[in-house]
């Protein structure tokens, strides 16, 4: 295992391209870099865990990419995607076929906004929420070092399972974030596979030397009791899910669950969320707890199945009120996704004692920094706190948001905040790739880099956001403390006040 300074997106790849033959692709941001490394590893000859190189095959759409997975898959090719969005949701025809089928894979999405009233390019949870039903397991991580150790994790829980799994992770704040992190070598990984369950994969593979009956059609006489066959591998699909994450903790040192608990052990007010808003709600606890508050974070790893057990076991005795925050939104529903989730699994418990409310953030990529978690906890800590609020933004329409205005800075001393300003295309964003892999591959300096872009990309505003310390950096969110600013165009100075965020 080596420390290397990568984004989100070539974490993914990397486990990716050791587990697979085949990838059917087609671009689509921010997923796109994903199977353009790929690529470039292909070409230059590199191999997977097997001995082969990648086969890419860039198809008409995303539809097409997804049917090709499955033709992939039938014919007993170890197979992979990456897509995000609209994309997505193109493919979830083939996502059906695929677990009905039990075929082992894994899709790696950067998740992102879907267009509804606008198209939005950045991240949220929305694509991966219309996917939930399909029958994937779901699998998110929430840093760039947890996107190289969960991917692993996928990887090795599908072929176990027969459960085909989505793996996501934040489109643009971590499929893009540049982070130092440690990287898994092929052969570590290999020493983790049980290659019976690849030879099994290879025995149901479409083959005249062997033929089976497959892609049938079914009449109401047989459908509903052989749709019920698939039961046994879900039931079983969690215990192998932390059976994995336990061989890939033991090999990396970093402990991960299907419901991982952070915070204080008698806290009462507890907060559930998934995704890279998880780290900068965890610095905020961190602060909290040492000002005396007692408050707690459960971050959600696998999120289909859901399983109530291992949920209600994360969640500490003394808790008394949870707070469950979507970075989506289903309009005309109860309420979001996982916060339904909380309720019903609480519900199926008998555990009535525990309020409940909802909320949504981060829709679009909308900033998510420790002020609005601290406001989620101040919410918690009313008598009647609001349900179903918005944080992040003021809406003054329908009322649901929380007040924000409170400054709480949770980053902790010692690191190094620097932003930069340029122009799309000007080298600005390029440069600091550079420095911040300069800084994390040669110092022993722990170091972050996130660039912001307006959606124009070339021509319009670019802000790069980099960090560097000796701790371990958890802020998933943008600078608004630097020290140090620089401006590479003159006229941001007359135009905007780019002190007004320090």
């Amino acid at each position: 295992m080596k420390k290397m300074t990568i984004d989100g997106n070539t974490a993914a790849s990397h486990v990716a391209y050791a587990f697979s033959e085949v990838a059917a692709i087609y671009p689509i941001t921010p997923s796109s870099p994903m199977a353009e490394v790929a690529d470039e590893w292909a070409t230059a000859g590199r191999v997977n865990m097997f001995g082969q190189k990648l086969r890419l095959a860039e198809m008409q759409s995303e539809g097409g990419a997804a049917g090709a997975v499955h033709g992939s898959l039938s014919a007993g090719a170890l197979t992979t995607t990456y897509t995000a969005s609209q994309g997505l949701l193109l493919m979830i025809p083939n996502m059906y076929k695929i677990a009905g089928e039990l075929l082992p894979t894994v899709f790696h999405v950067s998740a992102r906004a879907i267009a509804a009233h606008s198209l939005n390019i950045f991240g949220d949870h929305q694509d991966v929420m219309a996917c939930r039903q399909t029958g994937f397991a779901m699998l998110a991580s929430g840093s760039v070092q947890e996107v190289m150790d969960l991917a692993l994790v996928a990887h090795l829980s599908t072929l176990k399972a027969k459960v085909p799994f989505l793996h996501f992770f934040d489109g643009f704040r971590t499929s893009h974030e540049v982070s130092k992190i440690d990287v898994i070598d092929y052969d570590e990984m290999k020493a983790l596979v049980d290659m019976k369950d690849i030879d099994d994969f290879k025995s149901r593979a479409l083959n005249p030397e062997h033929p089976i009956q497959k892609g049938t059609a079914q009449n109401g006489d047989t459908y509903f009791q052989n749709r019920e066959t698939a039961n046994k591998y879900y039931l079983a699909t969690p215990a192998i899910v932390q059976e994995m994450m336990d061989k890939v903790s033991k090999l990396t040192g970093r402990n991960y669950h299907l419901f991982d608990y952070c915070g204080a052990p008698d806290a009462e007010n507890v907060v559930v969320i998934m995704g890279s808003g998880a780290d900068a709600m965890e610095e905020t606890i961190n602060r909290m707890n040492k000002e005396g508050h007692k408050v707690g974070l459960v971050k959600v790893r696998l999120y289909r199945p859901f399983v109530s057990d291992a949920f209600v076991a994360a969640l500490p005795k003394t808790c008394k009120k949870i707070a469950v925050l979507d970075r989506t939104k289903e309009p005309g529903s109860l309420g979001e996704p996982l916060y339904l989730d909380v309720c019903s699994a609480l519900f199926e418990k008998g555990i009535s004692k525990i309020k409940v409310v909802g909320g949504r953030y981060g829709l679009g990529s909308k900033e998510f920094n420790p002020s609005m978690c601290y406001a989620v906890y101040k919410n918690l800590e009313a008598k009647e706190p609001k349900n179903h609020f918005t944080v992040g933004i003021y809406d003054d329409l329908t009322n649901t948001s929380l007040d924000f205005s409170e400054k709480y800075d949770a980053a902790p001393e010692g690191a190094i905040s620097c932003k930069f300003y340029g122009l799309g295309s000007d080298g600005t964003v390029g440069a600091n790739k550079d420095s911040i892999k300069i800084i994390g591959d040669h110092t022993d300096m722990y170091a972050q880099a996130y660039f912001f872009y307006d959606s124009k990309k070339s021509g319009g505003i670019t802000v790069s956001h980099l960090r560097f310390g000796k701790t371990p950096i958890q802020s998933s969110y943008l600078i608004d403390s630097a020290d140090f600013i620089a401006c590479h165009n003159p006229s941001y100075i007359t135009r905007s006040d780019m002190l007004s965020d320090d």
